[in-house]
């Protein structure tokens, strides 16, 4: 039988794993709508603190609405945002607690992974923390401030009067802010995939450079047409990937 990418596709646990996640969709659902209501006001705040901050907006540059509703069309994509990446934690919590137990089948039953899951979920959800802060602070310092001054600057070279659409400007930002936050969690997704058992090591390596293509065409999505900027965003998210490979390499040993 053909095996999809990363041989993931056609996995028995994959396939578990699918299951388990219909089952829970409930939960998630639940965890999606939660984030959801909270994110709205929060979306208001954000919108106010990036216009308010420093280093935002670039010199000549002018920011309007164009529309009645922008600010709303705004908040709500800034809490679907919020509330998608409480869903993603909660199914990464879910993966670390439950480990190998939720995806084999009924005849294979893990008790040891079962007593010691709340200090894996307590320990992913510490080191999911960590990493999200290292993409706040990557997308914060290194990425933001670069791309905003690039296309600010090939802007004024037009010679054209500069002014960015609020939802456009803001709904940029907040989506490199969130893009970072969650190509840095590629470690702890990646580990929790390994041990798992629903992807293999071998079957990453022997489809690197697939994952390197999808990669740099989301860089290419998100970021100017130019390699400095290709780099800056899909970059992270292969070096991440190297490392977390190498790590499970060398525990393995």
């Amino acid at each position: 039988m053909d095996e999809g990418p990363l041989g993931v596709f056609d996995s028995p646990i994959f396939q578990r794993a699918i299951s388990h996640i219909d089952r829970s969709r409930k939960l998630y659902l639940g965890v999606f709508t939660l984030g959801f209501v909270a994110g709205y006001p929060i979306g208001g705040e954000i919108i106010e603190w990036l216009l308010e901050s420093e280093g935002y907006v670039p010199e000549g540059v002018e920011v309007i609405i164009l529309q009645p509703l922008e600010v709303i069309l705004l908040q709500l994509r800034i809490a679907a945002q919020i509330a998608f990446g409480m869903m993603v934690t909660t199914a990464v919590l879910n993966l670390a607690w439950l480990g190998r137990v939720s995806l084999p089948d009924n005849s294979v039953t893990d008790r040891a992974s079962r007593a010691f899951g709340s200090s894996r979920a307590i320990m992913a959800l510490a080191m999911m923390l960590a990493l999200g802060g290292l993409g706040l602070a990557y997308a914060h310092n290194v990425l933001i401030p670069f791309l905003l001054d690039y296309l600010a600057e090939d802007s004024n070279d037009s010679g054209l009067l500069n002014t960015w659409q609020l939802q456009s400007w803001v709904g940029f930002v907040t989506g490199l802010y969130f893009s970072s936050i969650i190509v840095f969690q590629v470690p702890i997704v990646t580990i929790l995939l390994l041990r798992s058992g629903a992807i293999s090591r071998s079957s990453i390596v022997e489809n690197r450079g697939l994952i390197w293509f999808a990669a740099l065409f989301i860089g290419a999505l998100i970021s100017p047409p130019d390699p400095i900027s290709l780099f800056l965003v899909g970059g992270p998210l292969l070096a991440l990937l190297e490392l977390t490979i190498f790590y499970d390499l060398m525990v393995q040993k």
